[in-house]
């Protein structure tokens, strides 16, 4: 991605230089002349053209990626089943239980607490990216496992079984 922005910049770069030495001669012959209306419209000529080639870099510098971007955030939102692990933009993961037309309920942590949130509030579908990397043939760490948050509810369930033992041998 980095070398064909690198590309595209020098193309760019290449193109503008070209475009303002036309611009710099349509000047010089404008100094020269005695007729200063005829190459006016030579130079408007050039500077149209010129901001039309600048808008044309940043649609399909700016624009056209961030809309692409939106549209499979949008996809990957509404894509989101009952199951599925997600991270919200705040940094909260969690566990979908039900989801709604414009909000999900997910459940957090060791706790099982439940939190409701809106769909637009979602970042990352975890499980959904496990699913293509599955079908891929590459297998990931989950981020809670990685984070260590499913350690967590083990060492719970191991603690209580303990307690339990201790409990019943008294």
């Amino acid at each position: 991605m980095k070398k064909r922005s690198l590309r595209i910049l020098a193309v760019i770069a290449g193109v503008s230089a070209a475009l303002s030495l036309s611009g710099m001669t349509a000047f010089a012959e404008e100094a020269g002349s005695s007729n200063q209306q005829a190459a006016a419209p030579n130079s408007m000529f050039t500077l149209v053209i010129s901001l039309l080639f600048m808008f044309g870099i940043l649609y399909f510098m700016a624009i056209r990626p961030q809309k692409k971007q939106e549209q499979q955030l949008k996809e990957m939102q509404e894509s989101i089943e009952v199951g599925d692990e997600i991270v919200t933009s705040g940094g909260i993961i969690g566990i979908v239980v039900r989801k709604g037309e414009d909000n999900i309920v997910i459940e957090t942590g060791g706790e099982r607490n439940k939190i409701r949130i809106k769909s637009w509030a979602v970042a990352e579908n975890i499980s959904a990216k496990e699913r293509k990397e599955e079908a891929s043939g590459k297998k990931a760490d989950t981020s809670v496992a990685a984070a260590g948050l499913a350690d967590e509810d083990e060492d719970d369930t191991k603690k209580s079984k303990k307690k339990k033992k201790g409990s019943d041998e008294e």
